[in-house]
């Protein structure tokens, strides 16, 4: 491709990319899809107009966009964030990880698509979207609830989750040979993610000095600089490039300079990251996906049933009622940035072929599944509701039948005078979390309508609505 045709190829990716995301946006839907779709629609296995004939230009830009997308998530996350959740936190996380991803590895064993194919499957159908989430719980303005620290707990712990699977990832479908080859390549990412971690514990100081300046346009050229060296150093290392880049931003964020970094790397990540899922779509062959489409379906209510029965499993854990219970349920559905990442690395190993447009066709549906089956939670609580007054002995009251007793939800969610301790009142309890009838009616106990005070509410938000536009979008 000459000079040309690369700048007309760059330029007509990002406009259309903006043109499909606003079209998009108007309807509701997030950007993830509509990036690949117009990847899809002016790639080279569509008829008519054709951008780009080769999707391996894009190669490079791409993987720039992935370096940016992990860097970015390293900066976000915060381990306070599972210190804070304590064992209960851990423990939802694993019984979403454990159903989910147990379910993605024994549907992948169904298919018969091979080993590897069934580990790729595995991270999959088990690991939600971050940023289609995200704003999910902000469209539908449910940031300040209660049980939305619950749920952005469950994506810290599923992040953590990631990280490590990849690097285990890596050597396995790489084609390592044999058990001793395999154990090496593992060695050496762990190794590698050892050192790492070691520098965000206990060398940020350090870094945060050699980072420092008052000048942006020398922190974000040094910033960017260590992200893609890292990242670089990871790939001759055998571990995935977007895991180094990952645990770059988690050291800088540890740093003083980790707020200014936060918010200088958002343009490059949203620009980047929209060409990462645009070349994601050139790569996909329409034709493909009818050919998968009885998979994609099988995998998209799998992940439904699977997401409903861990939400409520983890209701039952914190005593939450039927309508805190059925948002849980449902708002984690959405699968979308990191199964595409997934996709990259089998693509780039030459897995079964029928994982890109598999993939591509799921990631698809659950982006746009996702926001709607969200907004319909209340049809599941009313479900719940009326399946516990079918239950012997009539209705029981909220907490006791979704597996707490009234103490236990006042034990979890605080009374009206620990709520105004921890800084609001009972009516700004009521405000962020309804009324005590309201909470009655919605399966939550009057005691358990204000676990969460204003002050927290409106840190929840903040530490939310900065997480990410294909996050913030996100």
């Amino acid at each position: 491709m000459g000079h040309a045709d690369t700048l007309l190829a760059m330029g007509g990716a990002f406009v259309a990319a903006a043109f499909f995301a606003r079209l998009g946006g108007r309807i509701g839907l997030p950007t993830i899809p509509l990036f690949m779709l117009a990847g899809i629609l002016l790639g080279p296995h569509t008829p008519g107009f054709v951008l780009v004939e080769d999707a391996h230009d894009f190669e490079m830009l791409s993987a720039l966009g992935l370096v940016l997308l992990l860097f970015y998530l390293g900066l976000e996350f915060h381990l306070d964030d599972l210190k804070s959740g304590g064992k209960r936190l851990l423990t939802a996380g694993g019984v979403y990880l454990l159903l989910n991803v147990g379910a993605g590895l024994g549907f992948g064993f169904v298919l018969g698509w091979g080993v590897r194919e069934a580990l790729v499957l595995a991270g999959v159908l088990g690991i939600s979207s971050s940023a289609i989430v995200t704003k999910i719980l902000i469209d539908l303005g449910r940031i300040g609830r209660p049980e939305t620290r619950l749920i952005l707990g469950v994506i810290v712990v599923e992040d953590i989750f990631l990280a490590l699977y990849l690097a285990a990832l890596q050597p396995v479908v790489a084609g390592a040979h044999g058990l001793a080859d395999t154990a090496l390549q593992a060695g050496k990412a762990f190794g590698f993610l050892l050192v790492l971690a070691a520098a965000a514990r206990y060398g940020t100081r350090l870094v945060g000095r050699l980072i420092d300046t008052r000048d942006n346009e020398l922190l974000v050229i040094s910033f960017l600089g260590a992200a893609v060296l890292v990242a670089g150093v990871s790939e001759v290392l055998g571990v995935a490039d977007a895991i180094g880049a990952f645990m770059v931003g988690l050291i800088l964020a540890g740093t003083p300079s980790g707020p200014r970094i936060r918010e200088l790397v958002h343009p490059l990540r949203d620009a980047f990251a929209a060409i990462f899922f645009f070349a994601f779509g050139l790569a996909i062959d329409p034709g493909d996906l009818a050919s998968v489409a009885g998979p994609v379906a099988a995998a998209a209510a799998l992940t439904v049933v699977m997401n409903v029965v861990a939400g409520l499993c983890v209701a039952r854990v914190y005593h939450y009622g039927s309508q805190p219970a059925a948002e849980i349920a449902t708002t984690l559905v959405a699968r979308g940035e990191f199964a595409l990442i997934l996709a990259a690395m089998a693509a780039g190993a030459g897995l079964d072929a029928r994982l890109a447009p598999f993939i591509a066709g799921y990631v698809l549906v659950l982006a746009v599944l996702g926001p709607v089956v969200a907004g319909r939670a209340h049809v599941l609580a009313g479900a719940l509701r009326a399946a516990g007054r079918m239950l012997p002995g009539g209705r029981a009251p909220a907490a006791v039948a979704d597996g707490g007793t009234g103490e236990e939800a006042g034990a979890d969610g605080g009374t009206g005078e620990e709520a105004e301790a921890d800084g609001g009142t009972s009516e700004e309890a009521e405000a962020d979390g309804g009324t005590s009838e309201e909470a009655v009616a919605d399966g939550r106990p009057e005691a358990a309508s204000v676990p969460v005070t204003a002050q927290a509410a409106r840190s929840c938000a903040s530490s939310s609505t900065s997480s990410d536009p294909a996050e913030a979008e996100r």
